[in-house]
């Protein structure tokens, strides 16, 4: 997904603090990275492959936002 990319290039190009993580961590392991972190945004795709297998990033990553304070999903 190239938008995902292109946030990833924008946070650099204007100094913004950006972490790119792991495809295979769980939600909790996502939901640990947001509170610690402190993350405003969270930026994902849809969906996946990894090993062969599909991953649905978006629905980790909403699970994810639930156990942390953030609130809002941005459609596309």
């Amino acid at each position: 997904v190239p938008q995902v990319a292109y946030t990833m290039l924008a946070c650099a190009r204007i100094g913004a603090v950006h972490s790119v993580i792991f495809a295979g961590f769980s939600a909790d392991a996502i939901s640990d990275r947001i509170f610690y972190s402190e993350s405003k945004w969270v930026v994902t795709s849809t969906g996946g492959l990894r090993g062969g297998k599909k991953l649905a990033l978006k629905q980790m990553c909403d699970k994810a936002c639930l156990d942390t304070e953030k609130a809002g999903c941005v459609q596309k």
